[in-house]
C-alpha cells in the first residue's frame, strides 16, 4: 500500500559534538568539567587542553600549571600528593 506522499529536504543543518578522552568528568583543582574549560579560558578546546600525571589523574592544563607554581618546595599532584611528572 502505498500513499503517495513524498518529502523534499529544503535545508539540512548538521551538528556535531566533541568530547575529551578522560577517566573523570571535573577537573580535581577547579572542579570544573572538562568539557567545559578551566576559570582562566572562554572557550573549550584546544586552547584550554586535559593533561595527565603519571600517577593518570588529569587537570586543565592551566589549573595543574598554577598548582605547580604554588608548590615551593615539591611539585605533587594535588590528588595523591606523588611528585609531579607530565604523562608522554
Amino acid at each position: 500500500m502505498s500513499t503517495g506522499l513524498k518529502v523534499k529536504i529544503k535545508s539540512w543543518n548538521g551538528v556535531g559534538f566533541w568530547k575529551w578522552m578522560t577517566n573523570d568528568t571535573d577537573c580535581g583543582i577547579c572542579r570544573l568539567p572538562f568539557d567545559g574549560c578551566c576559570p582562566d579560558c572562554r572557550i573549550p578546546g584546544d586552547d584550554c587542553p586535559i593533561v595527565s600525571g603519571q600517577c593518570r589523574h588529569q587537570f586543565h592544563m592551566h589549573c595543574i600549571l598554577k598548582w605547580l607554581q604554588t608548590q615551593q618546595m615539591k611539585q605533587q599532584c594535588p590528588m595523591c600528593r606523588r611528585d609531579w611528572q607530565f604523562s608522554d
